[in-house]
């Protein structure tokens, strides 16, 4: 049996890599395991939306949060969690089509704005279920960032622990005055 050849298996190579991009899974991950295309491009949006990139770090997107939540969610154990998502994707997806006629990923920037803060109108206190489906999304679209390498290291300039050279807390042991 002849060997492949090096021309080959980049040949191979490209196509393995260009059909998992073409899947719309996000890169480095072979598939996705809960959302749909559809729905990961719609929550890879929203994410970067809450945390979109600036001067200080690359986002949401850039920390990836959209696959960190397909792998966290693939992983719930409770199914109620689960169809909460689902059914949140389809209420945004709702709100949109009501608010401007279009689905939410077809509408402008300024549009897709506007569905975010209607939805986020009573983020102390959310009542909806569009409401509440924000809430859960902005909580955990802010763990996965900030449990991300870029979360941690870029944007929080997290160092590792360090040795303390003195103590810098309270000392429960002191009799003199404070």
């Amino acid at each position: 049996m002849a060997q492949p050849t090096r021309r080959e298996l980049l040949k191979i190579t490209a196509g393995a890599a260009a059909g998992v991009q073409a899947s719309g899974a996000p890169a480095g991950q072979a598939k996705l395991l809960f959302f749909t295309p559809e729905e990961f491009r719609l929550v890879d949006e929203l994410t970067e939306m809450i945390l979109p990139a600036d001067d200080r770090s690359p986002g949401a997107r850039g920390a990836e949060c959209a696959a960190y939540l397909d792998r966290r969610l693939a992983e719930a154990f409770e199914a109620e969690t689960k169809q909460q998502w689902k059914d949140g994707l389809k209420r945004i997806e709702a709100l949109a089509r009501k608010m401007h006629g279009k689905r939410f990923l077809e509408a402008a920037p300024a549009e897709r704005v506007e569905v975010l803060t209607a939805m986020a109108a009573n983020e102390k206190s959310p009542k909806t279920p569009e409401e509440q489906f924000f809430a859960e999304l902005k909580a955990r679209t802010v763990n996965a960032y900030y449990t991300s390498k870029i979360g941690i290291h870029t944007e929080l300039k997290y160092q590792g622990n360090k040795y303390q050279e003195e103590y810098a807390g309270y000392d429960a042991n002191y009799q003199g005055e404070l």
